[in-house]
């Protein structure tokens, strides 16, 4: 900053206000405004975010832990927050939890260490009651995304209704004259149900319930979410001695996974059996045939995300806001076997 003073002819206290924004009761004039920023555009000016931090200033980062980067759904939500903390004038930093809750809370120490300005969980920590505790005893701001729809103490929470995916699944599929419905649900490293699969998992079995519908316990399959895990899943309702003639995946990993066996097996879909999910990954489009599923309003999520962290004061942000998905069909549905 100091060389920046003395090249553009001015004080450093006034390259500070220009570079930081910092108010002043004495308005800087734009000329000399504009003189300051384009010496330091010519020096290649970049302020130090650590440095930043230590003087107790915004640091211009946003941390962000993912229970699973494996995951393709996750891997566009960080590009979604990325883009979001972008436009905001924010850089991310970014560590990977590999689904195991002891390399969360490692990671959050290593992200507080570099003076984020507010941490951004992906994924469900419902599980790590231990990161949640260490959480609350910083000052860092932590916004959970994806983490169902339960509060979190401590954090903000945006999240889906998972009631409203599977239900409009069911209602398509009800309309198509399906009454035999299986559904495969994902869990973690861990085998645990995860949180946002486990709601669309209990939505499924309440309203099969309602719709009184042939659902036998071997209808219902839990495995990794994985494109093997979705495979393995679909491989095992097939040997069944009454097979579903539909198959609702809570993810579109598990969906896809389930499309490459049925064509190994030569099943024809979906004449001879639909299958859906839940996500609408940009690649869902493209399978064959093209996945009918459920948007996740990503780019709102990780709006909303971004807002609630950073300390928009434009609105007051809530403990949990819940964000509506919708279903969108295409060429994996169709009527039932019998039915035409």
């Amino acid at each position: 900053m100091q060389d920046i003073a003395d090249a553009a002819g001015v004080s450093q206290s006034t390259v500070s206000r220009v570079l930081t924004g910092a108010p002043n009761a004495i308005p800087i004039n734009p000329t000399t405004r504009e003189r300051i920023l384009e010496v330091a555009r010519q020096m290649r000016y970049r302020p130090n975010p650590l440095a930043r931090g230590l003087r107790g200033a915004r640091t211009m980062l946003l941390g962000v832990i993912v229970r699973e980067i494996t995951d393709p759904f996750f891997a566009s939500a960080v590009d979604a927050i990325s883009t979001e903390a972008n436009r905001r004038g924010y850089n991310v930093v970014l560590g990977d939890a590999h689904g195991h809750a002891d390399e969360a809370i490692a990671l959050r120490t290593v992200l507080e260490t570099r003076h984020c300005d507010a941490i951004l969980l992906l994924g469900d920590t419902s599980d790590q009651p231990r990161l949640i505790e260490e959480l609350r005893d910083t000052n860092v701001p932590v916004v959970g995304l994806w983490q169902g729809t339960a509060p979190m103490p401590g954090m903000s929470v945006i999240s889906v209704d998972n009631k409203v995916g599977p239900n409009g699944l069911m209602d398509h599929l009800l309309g198509l004259g399906h009454r035999k419905i299986a559904f495969v649900g994902g869990v973690s490293v861990e085998g645990r149900l995860i949180g946002d699969m486990g709601e669309r998992r209990a939505a499924f079995l309440e309203r099969a319930a309602a719709e009184g519908l042939e659902a036998p316990d071997e209808f219902v399959r839990d495995a990794r979410n994985t494109l093997s895990g979705g495979a393995g899943a679909l491989r095992e309702l097939m040997a069944l001695p009454e097979r579903p003639t539909a198959i609702i995946a809570s993810t579109d990993v598990l969906a896809i996974g389930a499309l490459h066996a049925a064509s190994h097996l030569g099943l024809q879909i979906p004449g001879q059996l639909s299958i859906v999910g839940h996500d609408d990954l940009p690649m869902a489009e493209y399978t064959t045939p093209a996945l009918t599923t459920v948007r996740m309003p990503i780019a709102e999520m990780a709006a909303a995300g971004v807002k609630a962290a950073i300390g928009d004061s434009s609105s007051e942000t809530k403990a949990l806001q819940v964000l509506m998905p919708r279903v969108v069909v295409r060429e994996s549905s169709g009527r039932a076997p019998g039915r035409d």
